[in-house]
Order: C-alpha cells, then structure tokens, then sequence
C-alpha cells in the first residue's frame, strides 16, 4: 500500500463538496472563510476548489486552511498552465508542510486556449502531463519543503487513467457514470486514489431539478470527447439535443438528499475513495453553500 493514498484515504473520506463557481462575482475572503466553518461544523471532511487562469488554487486554499481546524482541502483542479512545474510542487510542498495530511493536489492540463493565454504550445496532452509532472521533480534551489502530498491527475480517458496510474498517486474523473468510475477503479488497480467528481443539483422539487440536471448534461453534450465518452456505455446523447432521463439520472445526481446519496452510494460501490460534489457551473455562492448544508445530514452518514 502507497502510505500517501492512505493518509489521504483516510483524510478525504468518503464524501467532500467543491465550491460553487459563480460568473457575476468573486466571493470575499471573509465569505470563503465562513463558507469553509460552515462545511466543516455541518460534518464535512474534505473542500474542493477548482482554478482558472487568473485565480491562484493555492493562495484560495492557503484562506481556508487557516479558517478551518481539520478540513482536507484540495484541488480539483489546478491548471497546468497557470505556473511553472516547480512552482507548483513548492507550493504544494509548502502547504503540505504547514497543514500536514490536509492537502490534495488535482492537477488537470486544461484546455488549448489556455495554453494560448499564456502564449504556450499546448502538445499533446499526454506528453504534456507527463512532462509538467516530471518537471515537478526537478530539483531547485532553494529546495523545496520535504513534504508529501498525494498528486492526481484529471483524468477521464483511457489514456490519461493509465498515465495517471504510471507517474501519479491516482485520478479525478469527473461528469461520468459509474461505469465508467468502476473502469477506472479497474485501470489504476487498488493502490491508487481515485476521487471522483459528481455532478449534484439539489432541489426537493424532482421536476425542477431533473430539468436543471438536463441543462448541465445538454452543456457538456457539446464536447465531441464528452458524447464518445458516455456512448461507451451506452448512454448516447447528441449536440444540441435534449438529453433524455436515463442519460440525466445516470450522470447528476439531483433532486431530494436520499436521492443523491443514493448515486453517492453507486459510485463508492464502483471503487471510488472519495466523492465530491461538483454544482452547476454558474450556481450562486451563498445558495450554494446552503445547499450543500441542506445535504450534510444525509452525505455525512456515510462516512
């Protein structure tokens, strides 16, 4: 057993929450810290945040560190684009070192326009993860904190899942059903970590919230790699097309707190570690937050 997938197995637990992701406006540090106190005291073990470019994962997480008392936090997930490779392993390591066993690092490459942002050649995405992971450990000086931290990679892909499995201490797919999270149990193989990130819409009203689980599955339906991904399971959906309630059902968990632990529960019978709860892109911060308080009851008596 790799000792840092223990630690973190134990750490993360069963079940986390990522921070909703709103485009009218960047919540406050006060409003982040009161966020993370809210989540730990409703029962919650582990907070996710995810990151653009222009926003620095490190220094957000660094905030809630310092707010919460046991908390894991992590990355789900940190651009490769956004800093040098052994920037980020510093600033992994020195995080690591000041909150011991309460850091995760997700490390995700992204898209091409970022790398065009940055006025780099994005590749291939492989050679690129592996190169940005490699880099990591080059030595520098000053050295690095002698910390350890898990690495895991954004991975939804065969190709990805195996290089994940190579050069990382695990994989965070993410937006697919558990199928797919039972493959990539089966790929990685047992010593690995593999979070996954849940698509969740939480509304008593069944109705409302299928038709909000529609729009987030109609959205991704727009990526070509999405619809070969879910079609390997036998779930097909088309650009452009109304996804329909089977294919809903299987990908976001949505309506009432038993329901949506009830696909938390499928994806950890498929091999999960950890599942975190990804809201719709757009959702309001504070409504958010309630949200995710509204669930703690059910979503934390599985650990």
């Amino acid at each position: 057993m790799n000792p840092t997938v223990d630690t973190a197995r134990r750490a993360l637990g069963p079940v986390g929450v990522s921070l909703p992701v709103s485009f009218t406006s960047t919540p406050s540090a006060d409003a982040q810290r009161d966020a993370g106190r809210r989540l730990e005291n409703a029962g919650y073990r582990a907070l996710w945040t995810n990151e653009v470019i222009g926003k620095d994962a490190f220094t957000h997480l660094s905030v809630l560190l310092a707010a919460t008392e046991r908390m894991t936090v992590g990355t789900c997930v940190a651009n490769i684009w956004s800093r040098p490779p052994q920037t980020a392993h510093g600033a992994a390591a020195y995080l690591a070192q000041a909150y011991p066993d309460r850091f995760v690092l997700g490390l995700g490459v992204g898209y091409p326009q970022q790398a065009d942002s940055v006025g780099r050649p994005f590749g291939s995405p492989l050679t690129t993860m592996r190169d940005y992971v490699a880099g990591m450990d080059a030595e520098t000086w000053p050295p690095a904190p002698d910390s350890e931290y898990p690495r895991i990679l954004a991975a939804n892909g065969p190709k990805m899942l195996a290089l994940a499995g190579e050069i990382a201490d695990g994989a965070l797919p993410a937006g697919l059903p558990p199928e797919h999270t039972a493959q990539a149990r089966q790929a990685l193989g047992p010593d690995k970590l593999l979070v996954v990130g849940l698509s969740v819409v939480i509304d008593n009203d069944l109705d409302r919230a299928r038709d909000a689980a529609r729009q987030v599955v109609s959205t991704w339906s727009a990526r070509p790699s999405f619809r070969s991904a879910i079609a390997e399971f036998g779930y097909d959906t088309a650009e452009n097309t109304d996804p329909d309630d089977r294919v809903v059902d299987a990908l976001v968990a949505h309506g009432t707190p038993d329901s949506i632990v009830d696909k938390i529960r499928e994806h950890l019978a498929a091999g999960a570690d950890h599942v975190t709860l990804l809201q719709p892109m757009g959702t309001e911060f504070a409504s958010g937050i309630d949200g995710y308080i509204e669930l703690a009851p059910a979503s934390t008596s599985l650990d």
